[in-house]
């Protein structure tokens, strides 16, 4: 093996995001063809086999480097802020489910990928937050490690009903949904509490803050997928609503920042928010204008998305080490 790393060393889980937005922006253009028609449906095809595809190219690319990078993995394990970004990789396969019913139907093939990636996320979210119960210590719950991210592994079990109840598994779909809707308000405290006692993250995790839109939005999504009432899913609107108010006056501090793959995590909540307002919408009611300009700019930011990847690609950028920062690796 050689001495010099190649980028594949770099490869870490975060780029599991880029699965997560476009699998995301597939399901909420299948939530516009009711105002649409064939046309958003032929879109949610699209961003859907793109999604499928990153995830192909991502698992094998992500398995050899685990074989000839083993501390790369390992590091990636360890690490107080990047640690949670393993839960993407379930995530993206419950996402990948969720596409494949809404467009295909229930199948043998998508109840499988449902079910590994459900339980998968189930071992994910136990991994991350047994780190917690070391305290203080090393790998253990620190303020240095309290980021947004660690909302993907809840974000991960709400979204459990979305497919898993057009699949015939409701009860289980159910009971996983109420692990995220348990730790969601939790986290959310957590790292309100960190930025007051200390400080915000480092700036290239800077983008993360639009990750609070997704609890919500796919809780709302999800109850309503349970049979709650509308109103129920109007009260988790609004509250995503705030979140990406709250998170876009952040925005200008983003924009200005060199492109990196964590501005991924911008795009899933968007494609999130923009799913729940159509399924609110109805057609020729208020909330029809809203939702598809909430679509439109979730299609245009993973468009944007999709071109910064290009380049930082072919410009080397992104598969680089990281700058080094205040935060270092802690031993697991």
């Amino acid at each position: 093996m050689s001495a010099v790393a190649t980028p594949l060393k770099f490869l870490g889980a975060a780029w599991f995001s880029v699965v997560m937005g476009l699998a995301g922006l597939s399901l909420a253009w299948h939530r516009a063809v009711p105002l649409m028609g064939e046309a958003a449906d032929a879109a949610a095809l699209a961003f859907g086999a793109a999604a499928a595809v990153a995830f192909v190219a991502l698992a094998l690319s992500s398995l050899w480097r685990a074989r000839r990078y083993p501390e790369a993995w390992a590091e990636d394990r360890r690490h107080p802020v990047r640690h949670p970004f393993v839960a993407a990789i379930a995530v993206s396969m419950v996402l990948l489910a969720m596409v494949a019913v809404a467009l295909f139907g229930a199948s043998p093939a998508a109840r499988a990928l449902w079910w590994a990636g459900s339980l998968a996320q189930l071992v994910a979210t136990v991994w991350v937050l047994a780190r917690w119960w070391r305290g203080n210590q090393a790998g253990g719950l620190q303020w240095a490690g309290v980021t947004p991210v660690l909302l993907i592994p809840i974000v991960g079990n709400v979204l459990a009903p979305l497919a898993g109840v057009p699949l015939g598994h409701a009860d289980w779909a159910a009971a996983q949904f109420g692990i995220g809707l348990m730790f969601w308000p939790l986290v959310m405290a957590l790292v309100i509490t960190r930025v007051a006692v200390a400080g915000l993250w480092p700036d290239r995790f800077r983008a993360s803050v639009f990750i609070f839109i997704a609890p919500p939005a796919v809780i709302g999504l999800g109850l309503l997928q349970l049979g709650a009432p509308t109103s129920v899913g109007w009260v988790f609107w609004g509250m995503a609503l705030f979140c990406l108010l709250w998170a876009s006056t952040q925005l200008r501090a983003i924009v200005a920042l060199p492109f990196g793959v964590t501005h991924w995590g911008m795009s899933f909540p968007l494609a999130a928010l923009a799913a729940l307002t159509l399924r609110l919408a109805e057609p020729g009611g208020a909330l029809v204008v809203p939702a598809m300009a909430m679509l439109a700019v979730a299609t245009l930011l993973v468009a944007a998305l999709l071109l910064g990847t290009a380049r930082g690609l072919r410009s080397g950028s992104l598969l680089a080490p990281e700058p080094v920062a205040v935060i270092q690796p802690v031993s697991a």
